[in-house]
């Protein structure tokens, strides 16, 4: 190798998420969308599944043990990271293991983007005990960006959650009190209304703003997981905030869309594959 050459001289995502070999979600779906805006993605498996458990069955190995030797190698070979991004977290010992990760391996040009993935429709996943989410609770405090759903920004606030309908000025007071746990920037996301889904998005610098689009299709797998790998890549691309929220959005819209014309099943998420030309 010449004096130029370095493992770090392209911008790289380190994404710590769980691996499905089916049905578009996680680490597969990260991956060729962090890729495609120019980004090189560098997963750590938290577990891997055959299928994400939307299934009837499915097979699974948890790599908890395991990571702390894979992450080892890393700082053997001296990697930086412009992005951490992580998505579920099936323990607290994970939690413990993404954290360290983060005071390893951030730098002053390190964004780290956290989804807090644990629950949905006003319950937390089943894996999540009152201490693990506590424990995301903590792991909050290290993140730049967060992308909680309404469910999860209850769940991180302790506010009460309800199936009627949320004022704005609620959910930006939510997403203020996550604010002051460490975050600078902080979209809401998914926010049933009516006829059409909103995000709210929120930053130290400017007054909440509500970025709406139609509903379209019906919910899928995965979705959440392809928003969280576009903000992502927007983050260390330098994206504005609001910018990114509002193509990550048309982005999944846009999958959603294709995704009903091809007729494909729920469970097998959106076929980004379909669009993933159109990101930049």
């Amino acid at each position: 190798m010449n004096g130029n050459s370095s493992h770090n001289n392209q911008k790289k995502i380190a994404v710590i998420n769980d691996f499905s070999g089916f049905g578009r979600c996680s680490i597969a779906v990260s991956m060729p969308i962090i890729s495609a805006m120019k980004v090189q993605c560098c997963p750590v498996p938290t577990s891997i599944f055959s299928n994400h458990t939307g299934f009837p069955e499915y097979f699974f190995d948890d790599y908890t043990a395991k990571m702390p030797a894979y992450i080892e190698q890393w700082k053997k070979l001296g990697l930086e990271f412009e992005g951490i991004s992580t998505g579920f977290l099936g323990s607290e010992e994970q939690i413990e293991i993404v954290k360290k990760f983060i005071r390893e391996f951030r730098t002053e040009r390190t964004t780290v983007i956290i989804d807090p993935v644990m629950g949905d429709y006003g319950n937390p996943y089943p894996t999540y005990t009152a201490d693990l989410c506590n424990k995301m609770k903590q792991l909050v405090e290290d993140a730049d960006i967060l992308t909680p759903n309404l469910t999860e920004a209850c769940i991180l606030t302790d506010t009460p959650y309800h199936d009627g309908h949320w004022s704005i000025q609620d959910i930006a007071a939510m997403a203020e009190k996550l604010q002051e746990k460490g975050p600078e920037k902080v979209v809401v996301t998914g926010i049933s209304q009516g006829a059409f889904v909103a995000n709210v998005v929120c930053t130290r610098s400017e007054c909440p703003k509500v970025i709406r689009s139609h509903r379209v299709g019906s919910e899928r797998s995965g979705t959440g997981d392809v928003f969280a790998a576009v903000i992502a890549a927007d983050a260390v691309n330098g994206v504005p905030f609001e910018e990114s929220v509002r193509k990550a959005g048309t982005f999944v819209k846009r999958c959603i869309l294709r995704s009903e014309e091809l007729q494909i099943p729920k469970t097998d998420g959106v076929c980004f594959e379909e669009l993933l030309t159109t990101l930049r």
